[in-house]
């Protein structure tokens, strides 16, 4: 109800089995439990429509489906549809649930065989339908993967297949003459005119009511003498009246005669001794008392006559009865009125009969059933003398035929059953190759999947390498710096003097072990400070403006010195002279001073 009104899909002629059967795989793809939640979602996902009716709608056809099938109708059926329709007439063709268009085309290639090219596209036209809007969009396009194609005799698929990339596509010229569009079989009004009409493994989809609805559209869809091509599980056991079996292994069925055969019973007879006076003959009289057959007789005055034995004890006649009056007799009205028959007999001059007429004789627990002949009676022809009233038990008969339609009915029922379980486990065959085919394509995506995780693993591996060679690299310079460090460390160890590196905002960068024997600040201590903010005995109001001038001076490129006094790390006062040179990048630029401080004399 919900798909029905939210976007006009109605399913409610489906198989409830099926239906359900798809629901509870969607549900179980998307990860839900119960019908509530998935309605739920499909309220907050309305895309996820798409995906159930796709799954509700068995897209499961191929090229020359069941191939005895086909055979059968290229043998039996296409021949004598052809020499009935006449060497001009038009020939209809419809493809009802004619799903990615396979059938529609197949019906196409069969058709053009038979005929040739030229006749198919001058007098072929086929109307291929199908609920499925997606399914009819690939249809039209009338290209297929060549796996598509592997049940189609090579010679077939290169008369009337053309190269289109990796892929087949339907001949153009002939393509034209088949017709894609939307019909829903359990609303829409069916295609008319029909001479061949394929249905194969649609109806199994619909419960029984609403395949026997669109069996009565198929049939007026057909003209006379039209064929219907149905699937391997699917039969028309109750529509006899309405199809004949052409081939019934093959599922071909022929529509039959409109012409209405005409139904007479026998005519009913009396024999001439009827009329004759039961003075007559003896031996007439004495059959006719004796017949097992209920017989009477009323003349033209509405007298009884004649009342046989059988008369008198199904009716209790008495001796004195012969002669009155009919309708005061109780035969006259009960089992049936008998007197309006008897007039209308004497009117016509023509028989009734009354068929299984019912009886509840008094004291009797179950109805008897009679047939009633009511007769005109002739003494010379053309001389009426009376009317005749047989009544012939049939209750035994009547017995049998409803045991035997029950019988039928049951029989019907029973294959009404097992051609509901065939077409079951034909639609649960058809999931299941539409769910082999989904693993199929989900197989080769997690092979491609795992394809692309193998070239990203030998990218990776690649990657890994250049970070082993750059990390060799890293080592070997790491080497080398370790190298110059150690030989930088031993200069500067074998220097007598003190050696102070600074930055170009006059920060340490370098403190050799002379600076820290002579102020006894280590290395960790002093570098990265400003040499201005050391608490070191060196006077820096005197040496600041000094150090700028060497950083900034117009004599960049020659070495200044400055005598000066200070303080070492014993608090003594000393003489040192301070060498100031500027350091260069590669490009020239000073990136820093070298301050190299020496004592000047002696403690």
């Amino acid at each position: 109800m919900m798909v029905k009104e939210n976007r006009g899909f109605d399913f409610s002629g489906y198989k409830r089995s099926t239906l359900e059967r798809r629901i509870h795989r969607r549900i179980a793809v998307v990860g839900l439990s119960t019908f509530a939640e998935y309605r739920d979602y499909l309220e907050l996902e309305p895309e996820e429509f798409s995906q159930l009716f796709d799954s509700m709608l068995i897209n499961v056809t191929g090229f020359f489906r069941d191939p005895l099938a086909w055979q059968a109708l290229q043998e039996r059926v296409l021949p004598e549809l052809l020499s009935a329709k006449g060497v001009k007439a038009p020939v209809r063709v419809w493809s009802a649930g004619c799903a990615t268009g396979e059938e529609a085309y197949t019906l196409a290639i069969v058709l053009a065989e038979a005929m040739g090219a030229d006749q198919f596209r001058e007098r072929v036209k086929i109307y291929a339908t199908d609920l499925d809007e997606d399914a009819l969009k690939q249809a039209r396009s009338g290209v297929y993967e060549a796996g598509a194609l592997a049940d189609v005799p090579e010679k077939l698929v290169d008369t009337y297949f053309e190269p289109a990339g990796t892929r087949r596509a339907f001949r153009r010229d002939l393509r034209r003459q088949v017709i894609f569009g939307r019909n829903d079989l359990t609303h829409d009004a069916p295609i008319s005119r029909v001479d061949l009409l394929a249905a194969r493994n649609t109806l199994m989809y619909f419960n029984a009511e609403t395949q026997a609805s669109i069996v009565r559209r198929f049939h007026f869809a057909l003209s006379y003498p039209g064929y219907l091509f149905l699937g391997k599980a699917e039969m028309l056991l109750n529509h006899s009246d309405r199809f004949q079996p052409v081939d019934l292994r093959k599922r071909l069925f022929r529509k039959t005669s409109p012409t209405n055969m005409m139904e007479s019973g026998p005519p009913a007879s009396w024999s001439d001794a009827d009329g004759r006076d039961q003075r007559g003959n003896q031996l007439e009289s004495a059959a006719l008392a004796s017949g097992p057959v209920v017989q009477l007789a009323v003349d033209l005055a509405d007298k009884l006559r004649v009342a046989n034995s059988a008369a008198e004890a199904l009716f209790n006649l008495r001796p004195r009865d012969l002669g009155r009056s009919f309708q005061d007799l109780e035969m006259s009205y009960r089992p049936v009125e008998l007197r309006s028959r008897i007039d209308q007999v004497r009117k016509e001059l023509r028989p009734v009969e009354l068929r299984d007429v019912e009886w509840l004789r008094p004291g009797s627990s179950e109805p008897g059933y009679y047939d009633i002949s009511v007769v005109p009676l002739f003494g010379a022809p053309g001389d009426l003398i009376g009317v005749g009233v047989s009544f012939v038990d049939v209750t035994r008969y009547r017995r049998v035929r409803d045991e035997l339609a029950y019988a039928n009915t049951e029989l019907e029922r029973a294959y009404e059953e097992l051609q509901s379980l065939n077409e079951e486990l034909e639609t649960t065959n058809e999931e299941l190759q539409s769910t082999n085919e989904e693993l199929e394509t989900t197989n080769e995506e997690l092979q491609s999947t795992n394809e692309e995780l193998e070239t990203m693993n030998e990218e990776l591996q690649s990657t890994n390498d250049e970070l082993q060679i750059i990390n060799e690299e890293l080592r070997g310079r790491t080497e080398e710096l370790d190298q110059t460090n150690s030989f930088l460390g031993a200069v500067l160890r074998s220097l007598g003097s003190a050696v102070i590196v600074l930055t170009e905002d006059l920060r340490v960068s370098v403190w050799s072990p002379g600076a820290e024997d002579l102020w006894g600040l280590c290395p960790e201590e002093a570098e990265s400070r400003d040499v201005l903010s050391l608490d070191i005995g060196l006077p820096t109001a005197e040496i600041a403006p000094w150090l700028r001038r060497v950083l900034v001076g117009a004599d960049q490129n020659s070495t200044s010195t400055i005598d000066l006094s200070a303080l070492n790390r014993r608090g003594k006062t000393v003489e040192l002279r301070v060498a100031a040179s500027p350091m260069r990048s590669e490009e020239g630029a000073i990136s820093g001073l070298i301050l190299v401080i020496d004592r000047a004399a002696a403690e």
